[in-house]
C-alpha cells in the first residue's frame, strides 16, 4: 500500500498541498484529478522523490518500483523498439552478464532469473506495444530523432509500459495520442497488474479504468471508491449535505449572536451571555464545497450564409509536388454541419484540416468555398506560440486590430478575461487559460466554420464540459479532431474516416467505430436500400475483414516467435545440463543423463515444429499484406 501522511509541499512561498492524506490500496486503480493548477502533477513528483516535501510523509513497501515518464522525450539514433528494449534494465543486465559470466552457479541463477522474468518474449512484448500505440514494424525501425516530439513521447510512454513498474504513473497519457491509440492504452491499463495512478481529464478513460478517484482540491485530498461518473454523483451528495449543516451551523451562530447582544448588558443574564459568548468562539465554521467557478466559452455566432460553405470534389492535397496525402476527396460542408474526424495520427486529419481552413491548396480536383465564409482555425501550436510577456489585452488588441477597446474586452470577456485576468501575463496562465486564449483569438470574427484540432489537451474535466456546451450553442459549422470520445459523442452528428489515403463517411456512431477499432463489431450502414450504398457496405465489410484477418496472421506470428525463443532457450538449457551440471537449472541438473537425452531429443521437435510454424505464419502474413498492397 501507498500512504500519503500530512502532506504539505510548498512553492514560491504558496502552499500548493496542505497536509493531504490518502491511502492508495494496492493493485488499485487511481484516477487523480483536480482542476489546472490544483498541484496533481506536484502531487506526483512528490511520490516519486522529485520533491521533497515541506511536512509529512509518504509511505511504501521497501523495493516497490516506481514508473513514470520524464519531461524531456528520448532521442538519437536509437530506434523505438530498442529504446523500448532498454527500459527493461534488469533484462539487459542479466543478458550481458549472462555473455561474460564464467562462474557456474551465478550463471545458472542468471538464466534462472531470465525465465522468470519472461526475457526471452520481451522483443514481441515490446512489438505489441509499439504496435498499439500506432508504430507499425517500419516505425519501428526509424531513429527517434526522425519523429515529432509528440511520438517520441509515445516511445516514452511504451518503454514506460514494458518495464511494467509496481506503481505506474502517468501524467495525461493520451494527450499524444490518438483515439485509437488511446483505445488500446485504455485495454491495456485495464488489465494492468500493479498499481496504477493516473492524471487525466478524459472521462471514458476515468470511467472505463479506475476504481478509485483521488480528487485534489484546495490542498486537500479525497479518495472516492468508484469511476468518475460515481465520484461526481458523490460528490454532489457531499456538497448537498455540507450546505446543509453549514445551514443549520449559520442558523444556530445567529441565535447565539442574537442572546448576546441582548443580555450581555443585564447583571440578570450577563453569566449566560458570557457562556453562549465562549461556545460562538469555540464553534468551528462549516466550509461549504468549494465549486471551481465556471470556465467561460461563448463563441460568437456568425452571420447566415447559404449552404454548401464548402464543397470537395475529387481534390488531392499535399506537401511535396506530385506526392498527394490525401486523394480523391469529395466532400460537402453545411452551415450547421458538426463533422469529427476520425483515423489514426500520421493519416491525414490535420491535413484535410488545413486544406478546409485554406492553408493548402488542392494539387488536383476543385475546392469551393463561399466567399463570404470566415474560417476560425484552432491547433496546439496557437496555444504554445502565445507571447509569455503580453497580455490577453495585448494579444487581442493586435489581433482585433481597429477595433473599440470595449468589443476588445467583450470578446476576451466570453472567455471568461475579464478585470486582472484580461492584463495578467500570459506566462503565469494555466494550459488550460492559454487554450481559452487561443480560442478567443481564433474565432474573434464570428467564424461560419470552426475548425478544433485537439482542443481539449490543456483542459480538465470541468473545462472540457463548458467547450461542449459552448459547441452546442454555437450556431456555426463545427470540424473537430479529438481523442476525446465523449466530446465526439455529444458534438458531433456526422463522422468521416481518413484513412488509406482518403477521407470518407463513416455510416455510424461513434460507438460502432470503437466496436470497429476493437474488432467487437462492424459499422452499420446508414444508408440501406440504396444500391449504391450496398456495395460501398460490402466493401468496408471486405476491407474490415481483410485488416481483421492481417491482425490474425500477425498475432499468430509473434505467437509463433515467443514459442519459438522459449524452445530454443530451453534447448540451450539443457545442453548446459548435459555438459555442465554444476550451472545447470536446478530442475535439470537433478535428471540424470539418460534423462535428459530423452528430454532434449523431445524438445528438439518441439523446435522443429515451432521453426516451421514460425516460418508458415512468415509466409502467411507476407501473402495476405501483398494481396491487400
Amino acid at each position: 500500500m501507498l500512504t500519503i501522511q500530512g502532506l504539505t509541499v510548498r512553492l514560491g512561498g504558496r502552499d500548493i498541498i496542505e497536509r493531504a492524506s490518502a491511502a492508495i490500496p494496492p493493485r488499485g486503480k487511481v484516477g487523480l484529478i483536480g482542476r489546472n493548477g490544483a498541484g496533481k502533477s506536484t502531487l506526483v513528483k512528490a511520490i516519486i522523490g522529485e520533491i521533497e516535501p515541506d511536512e509529512g510523509e509518504i509511505d511504501m513497501p521497501r523495493g516497490m518500483r516506481l514508473g513514470y515518464i520524464a519531461q524531456e522525450a528520448p532521442s538519437g539514433t536509437a530506434t523505438p523498439f530498442d529504446t523500448v528494449l532498454a527500459a527493461d534494465v534488469e533484462r539487459l543486465a542479466l543478458l550481458e552478464e549472462s555473455e561474460t559470466c564464467t562462474d557456474p552457479d551465478r550463471l545458472g541463477d542468471v538464466h534462472e532469473r531470465l525465465l522468470a522474468i519472461d526475457a526471452y518474449s520481451a522483443p514481441s512484448r515490446a512489438a505489441r506495444i509499439l504496435i498499439g500505440l500506432g508504430f507499425d514494424e517500419e516505425m519501428q525501425g526509424r531513429p527517434l530523432d526522425s519523429f515529432s516530439g509528440g511520438w517520441k513521447m509515445r516511445v516514452a510512454l511504451a518503454a514506460l509500459l514494458f518495464s511494467a513498474p509496481d506503481v505506474l504513473l502517468l501524467d495525461e497519457p493520451s494527450n499524444h495520442l490518438d483515439l485509437e491509440a488511446t483505445l488500446w492504452l485504455e485495454n491495456f491499463l485495464k488489465s494492468y497488474p500493479g498499481t496504477l495512478i493516473v492524471i487525466s481529464h478524459e472521462r471514458d478513460l476515468l470511467n472505463n479504468v479506475v476504481d478509485h478517484i483521488l480528487h485534489l482540491q484546495g490542498g486537500k485530498l479525497t479518495l472516492y471508491p468508484g469511476s468518475y461518473d460515481s465520484f461526481e454523483r458523490q460528490r454532489a451528495e457531499r456538497a448537498a449535505q455540507l450546505a446543509a449543516a453549514k445551514a443549520a451551523q449559520d442558523a444556530q451562530r445567529a441565535k447565539l449572536q442574537d442572546y448576546v447582544a441582548r443580555n450581555s448588558a443585564r447583571a440578570s443574564t450577563a453569566k449566560q451571555a458570557q457562556s453562549r459568548a465562549k461556545m460562538l468562539a469555540k464553534m468551528q465554521p462549516i466550509t461549504a464545497l468549494i465549486e471551481d467557478p465556471s470556465l467561460a466559452f461563448d463563441f460568437p455566432n456568425p452571420t447566415e450564409l447559404r449552404p454548401p460553405l464548402i464543397t470537395l470534389d475529387l481534390a488531392s492535397v499535399g506537401y511535396a509536388a506530385d506526392t498527394p496525402i490525401l486523394r480523391r476527396l469529395n466532400l460537402r460542408i453545411d452551415p450547421d454541419d458538426r463533422i469529427a474526424l476520425l483515423g489514426r495520427n500520421g493519416n491525414g486529419k490535420t491535413t484535410l484540416a488545413r486544406l478546409l481552413a485554406a492553408q493548402l491548396t488542392p494539387m488536383e480536383g476543385s475546392l469551393a468555398a463561399s466567399g463570404k465564409m470566415q474560417i476560425g482555425y484552432f491547433t496546439q501550436y496557437q496555444v504554445e506560440e502565445l507571447a509569455g510577456d503580453a497580455t490577453p489585452l495585448e494579444h487581442m488588441t493586435r489581433a482585433m486590430e481597429g477595433a473599440s477597446p470595449a468589443a476588445v474586452r467583450a470578446q476576451l470577456g466570453r472567455f471568461g478575461f475579464s478585470g486582472n485576468r484580461a492584463t495578467a501575463q500570459v506566462g503565469t496562465l494555466s494550459g488550460g487559460e492559454r487554450a481559452r486564449l487561443a480560442l478567443a483569438l481564433v474565432t474573434r470574427d464570428a467564424p461560419h466554420l470552426l475548425i478544433l484540432d485537439e482542443p481539449t489537451n490543456h483542459l480538465d474535466v470541468d473545462a472540457r464540459e463548458a467547450l461542449v456546451q459552448a459547441l452546442n450553442s454555437y450556431t456555426g459549422a463545427v470540424i473537430l479532431i479529438s481523442h476525446d470520445r465523449h466530446m465526439v459523442e455529444l458534438t458531433a452528428d456526422r463522422l468521416v474516416l481518413v484513412d488509406g489515403g482518403t477521407a470518407k463517411e463513416y455510416p455510424g456512431s461513434i460507438e460502432d467505430y470503437i466496436d470497429f477499432v476493437l474488432g467487437r463489431n462492424q459499422p452499420k450502414d446508414a444508408s440501406a436500400g440504396d444500391g449504391k450504398a450496398k456495395g460501398g457496405k460490402q466493401d468496408r465489410r471486405a476491407s474490415a475483414q481483410a485488416r481483421e484477418e492481417l491482425r490474425a496472421l500477425k498475432k499468430k506470428l509473434t505467437e509463433a516467435e515467443t514459442q519459438l525463443t522459449k524452445t530454443q532457450a530451453l534447448l540451450s538449457e539443457i545442453d548446459r545440463a548435459m555438459f555442465d551440471p554444476a550451472g545447470a537449472r536446478a530442475d535439470l541438473a537433478k535428471l540424470k543423463m539418460g534423462e535428459l537425452s530423452i528430454r532434449r531429443g523431445k524438445v528438439a521437435a518441439e523446435l522443429e515444429a515451432a521453426e516451421l510454424a514460425w516460418l508458415d505464419a512468415g509466409e502467411a502474413l507476407e501473402a495476405a499484406q501483398a494481396a491487400t498492397a
